[in-house]
């Protein structure tokens, strides 16, 4: 629905800082306390409590190790290194809420498909179903060797596995149990009617998984299905999986031209166009003036070093960037890794060459998303034109320091959006909790009939025959033995 309120997810990684480089630099910043479960909790409570629809996570099974051929670069700069399984988090952070939702990644190309459905189903039995899954293929060298592999798949490889995972997936979530599998009748010594859990006898070219799934239905049986590719393969294998889709652009043109070739590869795939929310990387730096925004902007900059920035590009891209003089203009070029962040700069803009310096300036502050800088009634213009301008459903919204940067919004620019109608208004005290798919598609608890898993749920069968319980098991009678 145009001019409905955006949805509203903080963006973070288990890790000292994510995006904006050296944010851990700045005074007051808590990224040193990641492995902190307090702060985790707290963090959780913080966003709840400002209605935040949910916290995203990130990650990465690799090292930036790009840049000059070693870590070094990205381990100076805390370049998303350290970093740890955000999937641990989520059941602590929900145990303290009962709104927020968690969107998680975890890469399919080192995960068998049979394990990671038993993750998620445990998350979402956990969380009450407030938990999603950013599907993501993996970009990383590094990850590709330290996980059994020669070299990383071409993006058309990966993105083929990808389509047969998900299938059995789906079936595993979707069909192995049916509704009312678990009938737990004491009378006939039944938990599990066996007539209705079905193996899923699944032999394809990548898996083979013939049995049952190991978890009864969770409360969304898949979990809401993120993706962010923008390569060809990755916009086809989002609009026929995705139900929401990360963008990273420059520009609201960007955002809107993404936002079209998503929803167009939905159609392509026989769904809804709106069947896929667009949600933007988006990082805000506020004050109460843009001139002390302004201010605020120039400091976080200050703290940042080419390296540390280039570090993380070379990591996402694959490309070497100490190997490019500072002022030559980046060309595109073609890459096994991210080839959506080097097209990110080198086809976003025609009119502008971009140089390694420029791109250091522009990702220094919230990473490859675009930065608004001023006060409330400045952020507040500009998400505007995000929303109606750029066709966009909602912002992952980055920090600058970790969380100042979102206790800023909440406290500065999150009333005057509420004001605005840009963000839903807070919730009522007695509004009951929903799943993570209710909030993005009110009165749906699980997949729209038009989305691939649809195809795989199970049909209801007649339940066994009742049979009489089974003789009790009896402790036998005491023997008295002598020593002989």
């Amino acid at each position: 629905m145009k001019n409905a309120p955006l949805a509203l997810f903080a963006f973070d990684v288990f890790a000292p800082s994510h995006l904006t480089t050296a944010s851990w630099r700045s005074e007051g910043d808590e990224g040193y306390r990641y492995t902190d479960l307090k702060y985790w909790l707290d963090t959780a409570r913080m966003l709840e409590d400002a209605n935040f629809d949910g916290i995203f996570f990130a990650d990465t099974v690799g090292v930036h190790d790009v840049y000059a051929g070693t870590g070094d670069a990205a381990m100076r700069d805390a370049a998303q290194y350290p970093i740890d399984d955000p999937t641990v988090l989520i059941s602590g952070m929900a145990a303290v809420t009962e709104h927020l939702t968690f969107g998680v990644t975890v890469s399919l190309t080192y995960e068998q498909p049979y394990l990671l459905a038993r993750r998620f189903s445990s998350l979402d039995h956990l969380t009450n179903g407030r938990v999603g899954w950013n599907v993501v293929t993996s970009y990383s060298e590094s990850a590709a060797r330290n996980l059994g592999k020669v070299e990383q798949l071409s993006p058309a490889e990966r993105y083929e596995l990808a389509d047969e995972y998900m299938d059995v997936v789906y079936k595993l979530w979707e069909g192995s149990f049916e509704d009312d599998a678990v009938v737990r009748d004491g009378e006939s010594a039944t938990y599990i009617d066996p007539a209705k859990v079905h193996p899923i006898n699944h032999s394809g070219k990548h898996f083979t998984v013939p049995g049952f799934h190991l978890c009864e239905p969770s409360p969304q049986r898949t979990p809401v299905l993120f993706q962010a590719g923008s390569s060809s393969s990755g916009v086809a294998f989002g609009g026929k999986h995705a139900e929401a889709a990360f963008i990273n652009t420059t520009s609201v043109g960007q955002a809107k031209s993404s936002a079209k070739k998503i929803r167009q590869a939905a159609a392509d795939a026989g769904r809804d166009p709106q069947d896929v929310k667009v949600v933007a990387l988006i990082t805000v730096v506020v004050a109460p003036t843009d001139e002390e925004a302004q201010a605020k902007y120039e400091q976080y900059l200050q703290n940042a070093t080419a390296e540390g920035c280039l570090a993380r590009f070379s990591g996402w891209t694959g490309i070497d960037m100490s190997t490019y003089d500072l002022d030559t203009p980046l060309k595109s070029v073609e890459t096994k890794a991210s080839q959506s962040m080097v097209d990110l700069f080198s086809k976003a803009d025609p009119n502008r060459d971009w140089t390694p310096r420029q791109v250091a300036e522009f990702l220094a502050i919230g990473g490859t998303g675009c930065t608004i800088v001023g006060s409330p009634e400045t952020v507040a213009a500009e998400l505007r034109r995000w929303r109606d301008e750029g066709d966009i459903d909602g912002i992952n919204l980055s920090y600058t320091t970790k969380p100042g940067g979102w206790k800023e919004f909440i406290e500065l620019a999150l009333p005057v959006l509420r004001e605005q109608g840009l963000i839903a208004p807070a919730r009522a005290d007695d509004q009951a909790p929903v799943t993570m798919r209710e909030k993005l598609y009110p009165g749906h608890k699980r997949t729209l009939d038009t989305h691939p898993a649809a195809a795989f749920r199970a049909k209801q069968t007649p339940p066994s025959p009742r049979r009489v319980a089974p003789p009790s098991v009896t402790a036998p009678e005491a023997v008295s033995q002598t020593a002989q």
